[in-house]
């Protein structure tokens, strides 16, 4: 075992299942989410915590999502985001917790457009661990947001900006701009993809596919899933 890459930096996590999981209870999908917001994902941000993992990256909601999802789902999912983001803002002042949102905001309600900056500018300081929250986020949709920041070449070859674009400045046009890439990327729910998630970031990412819903991924199989990431040799394409 390589010890030296035991622990992984950043973690990301694609919470699949929670819909399922309601059904599997005879309950209304919004339960598994809700479930999976006010206890799941507290448990796990402690969990990281004791770890000390610094990056913590969850998607919660996909660009897909915010246009195949039912308005009234959309509308509860929003309401768990107010709280999560509201509710718990003290709580994670009080553990030196950052938060940071990616994907395209301007889509989102107009109360959660004005929160978000709000609340990531007074944990900016917060060094214990970084919650990174994708919402209304896609892999594409980011790199494709990238590109439109990047100035044109005719700006560049007037010496205006630097026209060499490498993948370290091609980077920091990403939302994940000073984030590391991450280590370990957990898909719950049984299946195997990725759909779009840090299509740019998880290059060398190692995967790790859980058959549980996410609102039974709990703080135990976090460290099986940070074990069998420390069994592995990372090689990086060498």
């Amino acid at each position: 075992m390589n010890k030296k890459n035991y622990l992984p930096n950043h973690i990301a996590i694609i919470p699949d299942g929670n819909r399922r999981w309601a059904k599997e209870k005879r309950q209304q999908a919004f339960e598994g989410h809700r479930y999976a917001a006010q206890t799941t994902l507290p448990n796990l941000v402690d969990e990281f915590i004791r770890l000390g993992i610094k990056y913590f990256s969850f998607w919660a909601l996909s660009t897909e999502n915010l246009t195949t999802r039912s308005k009234i789902e959309l509308n509860n999912l929003f309401s768990l985001m107010r709280y999560f983001l509201k509710s718990k803002y003290k709580e994670f002042k009080e553990k030196k917790i950052r938060i940071k949102v990616i994907g395209d905001l301007n889509k989102l309600p107009e109360d959660l457009q004005r929160e978000i900056p709000k609340i990531s500018k007074e944990s900016l300081d917060n060094e214990k661990l970084t919650i990174i929250l994708g919402l209304n986020y896609g892999g594409r949709d980011e790199i494709i947001r990238a590109i439109k920041k990047i100035p044109s070449f005719a700006e560049a070859s007037a010496g205006k900006q630097n026209s060499k674009i490498t993948k370290e400045s091609f980077s920091e046009y990403l939302d994940t701009s000073g984030i590391p890439d991450p280590d370990l990327i957990i898909r719950t729910g049984g299946e195997k993809r990725l759909s779009g998630f840090m299509l740019w970031q998880s290059e060398y990412s190692e995967l790790y596919f859980s058959n549980l819903y996410f609102p039974d991924f709990t703080a135990e199989e976090l460290k099986k899933a940070v074990k069998n990431y420390g069994e592995r040799q990372r090689r990086f394409g060498k």
